[in-house]
């Protein structure tokens, strides 16, 4: 039987402390579809008005993506952009995390096609689902392979071809709803710089199921596909509370008052409930950065179209402290602070 040689063991000494590392935003870029549908169009075609929705939803228009057009697409168009304004080449990249409801086909994932037709090297590649909240799934994931030191570059996109599933006969839901796609890069930074993802606070409660959801897919049990389906006064009384609520459990959770937030960057799913939100927060609705009259409910690619915009108008400054937020179907919710 085979025994290990014994050898003399050096004498145990602490490891050299390893710096901490959090990820910083070093890029960003988005995608909408040349298609623009706006509010009169719609009315064309349902019982509503330019000004009916205008007053409850602070939408005016929406992408919608061409019929050969797939989240891969939006999503690889998005992460061009943002792999150039980060100064970096796609070969880089050490991770690639897409936040997505509406993938190409059930398998596989976007995130592999996105790796191949960006040219990376053979790397890390998946999908999250967490609806509206995906994002910011998907940007704390990406943050702990960074802090682990399993990755020093990730792509992280959130896109979405929502109107492949919106019943465009149902006022509630046809009027919210459009197709996008926008990613950033995140890269290893040193966390005593102070910038970067300062945390995230993720949740999800399967109670609120009939609230928001899909009534059909590859899961479901006659396999057909399925449309959303919203109850939405009760979406949005929920959503205010648990919005301000998870917001407030994360400023605690780091020492931080409201007023130390310089930005807000909410999922951009109703204007009424972005103001809402921020008034319970205490937020100045001046501090909030709002989209979502441009390109409705994109789901998991609303915060990260709003945060692109902030940082391309000039908005968001190096060490201004941001918060994000989300809330999407099942329900799943969250909050995240970064440090731009």
């Amino acid at each position: 039987m085979y025994r290990s040689p014994i050898t003399r063991q050096a004498p145990f000494r602490l490891a050299a402390f390893h710096k901490m590392l959090t990820g910083r935003i070093l890029g960003s870029g988005a995608y909408l579809p040349e298609r623009r549908l706006g509010n009169q169009e719609l009315a064309l075609t349902i019982d509503t008005s330019d000004e009916w929705i205008q007053a409850r939803t602070g939408i005016a228009a929406r992408h919608i993506a061409a019929s050969d057009q797939n989240t891969s697409d939006l999503a690889t168009l998005a992460a061009m952009r943002a792999v150039s304004n980060a100064g970096i080449a796609a070969t880089d990249l050490d991770l690639i995390i897409v936040a997505t409801t509406t993938p190409d086909q059930t398998f596989p994932s976007v995130a592999t096609m996105v790796q191949h037709r960006l040219g990376c090297k053979p790397i890390g590649a998946f999908d999250i689902q967490a609806v509206c909240s995906g994002f910011l799934y998907a940007i704390a994931t990406a943050n702990n392979f960074i802090k682990a030191g399993a990755a020093k570059r990730v792509l992280v996109i959130g896109a979405e071809v929502f109107s492949r599933i919106v019943d465009w006969q149902d006022r509630g839901t046809a009027i919210l709803f459009g197709d996008g796609a926008a990613a950033i890069v995140l890269g290893a930074e040193d966390a005593e710089s102070g910038r970067g993802c300062l945390g995230f606070k993720l949740c999800a409660d399967g109670q609120f199921h009939d609230l928001l959801q899909v009534d059909g897919g590859p899961g479901f049990a006659h396999g057909q596909v399925g449309k959303v389906r919203m109850q939405g006064k009760e979406v949005f009384k929920h959503a205010v509370q648990i919005l301000s609520t998870v917001s407030d459990e994360i400023l605690a959770q780091y020492s931080l008052q409201s007023a130390q937030v310089d930005w807000v960057i909410p999922h951009q799913a109703n204007r009424r409930i972005i103001e809402a939100s921020a008034e319970k927060l205490g937020i100045p609705i001046e501090r909030v950065i709002i989209t979502i009259a441009e390109h409705g409910n994109t789901s998991a690619a609303s915060i990260p179209l709003a945060l692109h915009q902030g940082l391309s108008d000039g908005r968001l400054q190096p060490g201004q402290l941001v918060m994000l937020q989300a809330l999407g179907g099942g329900f799943t919710w969250g909050a995240g602070l970064i440090r731009i």
